[in-house]
């Protein structure tokens, strides 16, 4: 390792140290390109050049959520109630609405369950 003295490295130890934990801690099914036990021998053998192709090519993206949509809340209280199109009333008169639908179309399945 001819490059570890002054200020190169100390950045270059810090970004391999850096790697090695992220790739330890990235779940297996979320690495891009090779295999994690791959990613892993990579980054501990060619220190510098593995640990800048491991943030890159082989670190999972983040995918940005959507914007929520009118009828989603703001802050779930439970994860359950964190899908997208999952409605939440915004005010007394939506919620009213969305209950009257719901038991009309309750009533329309159990007339159609009595007539069959």
């Amino acid at each position: 390792m001819l490059y570890f003295n002054g200020l190169f490295g100390v950045l270059t130890l810090g970004l391999w140290i850096f790697c090695i934990v992220d790739v330890i801690t990235t779940d297996e099914g979320s690495c891009r390109n090779m295999p994690k036990g791959m990613w892993l021998l990579l980054v501990l053998i060619v220190p510098l050049v593995g640990s800048i192709v491991w943030l890159v090519a082989g670190r999972p993206q983040h995918i940005a959520r959507a914007p929520r949509g009118r009828y989603e809340r703001e802050s779930p209280r439970f994860p359950e109630y964190d899908r997208p199109g999952r409605f939440a009333a915004t005010s007394a008169e939506d919620d009213e609405e969305f209950l009257r639908k719901c038991r009309e179309r309750a009533e329309a399945q159990r007339r159609k369950a009595r007539e069959s």
